[in-house]
């Protein structure tokens, strides 16, 4: 009988998404909304902090997931804090990080900051809202994304993909 592999055998590695702000969002409360933001990948499921009374909200918050599967799409959804009923949803995107971990893959090492390894168009496909630079920067190969919300009249979100290689795993 074969052992399971255990999970750093199978790790690519970490893949941190910062969480940076929030543009227009929806107004779900009377003038406002609370809007904080769940990310899922697979089974893995994270979120940031509330921040009160804000449709323009900076959260700069890093959330980390455990990279078996670069197939696997991220589930972005902003949802209004509400103190006595259920949190209203204010809108969701997906975004890929085949593209990002691609990038990695080439290892790239030694350019001048800021040089961009590679673009992503957007498209009926995406929830991107403009061109997705993937670039190399002080050492480090990391991609912006502003994603439009989709099911919700207004509002994007912007992201940034690091990527963090562990000892002992299975890596890229």
């Amino acid at each position: 009988m074969e052992h399971p592999k255990s999970l750093m055998e199978n790790l690519l590695g970490l893949l941190r998404v910062r969480v940076k702000c929030g543009i227009n969002l929806a107004v779900r409360d009377v003038r406002s909304s609370d809007p904080y933001v769940v990310l899922k990948m697979g089974k893995q499921k994270l979120k940031t902090r509330v921040i009160k009374k804000n449709v323009n909200p900076e959260w700069n918050e890093d959330i980390t997931f455990s990279v078996l599967d670069p197939n696997l799409p991220i589930l972005l959804t902003v949802y209004d804090h509400d103190t006595f009923s259920k949190d209203d949803k204010m809108g969701d995107a997906e975004f890929e990080i085949l593209p990002f971990i691609e990038a990695l893959r080439m290892n790239i090492t030694g350019l001048p900051s800021g040089t961009v390894i590679s673009r992503i168009q957007p498209s009926k496909q995406n929830c991107m809202t403009n061109e997705s630079c993937i670039t190399y920067t002080n050492g480090k190969v990391i991609q912006d994304i502003i994603l439009r919300l989709r099911n919700v009249e207004c509002g994007e979100v912007e992201i940034q993909l690091h990527w963090i290689d562990l000892p002992g795993c299975k890596g890229l």
